[in-house]
């Protein structure tokens, strides 16, 4: 939901909105930097992306647009953008 959010603003500059463009495909993507059968560390490669990118576009646009945009808790967000 966040990633469709920061896609669809316009405070996010195109750079944050290509890499998070990206990061979609790569997640519904079958191939892995870590295959996905290995556990724990399978699905952790898909979060680090996912927060790798989050961060991008929260230094690109500001910490306050992803804050204004983030759909979950404010602990979750201090996870993610810590």
């Amino acid at each position: 939901m966040l990633l469709k959010r920061l896609l669809r603003d316009p405070r996010v500059p195109r750079r944050a909105k290509l890499l998070l463009a990206l990061v979609i495909p790569y997640l519904a993507s079958p191939i892995d930097l870590i295959p996905d059968f290995i556990p724990v560390l399978g699905q952790l490669d898909d979060v680090v992306v996912v927060a790798f990118a989050i961060r991008y576009a929260a230094r690109s646009a500001g910490r306050g647009v992803v804050q204004e945009l983030w759909p979950g808790s404010e602990r979750g967000l201090r996870i993610v953008l810590g």
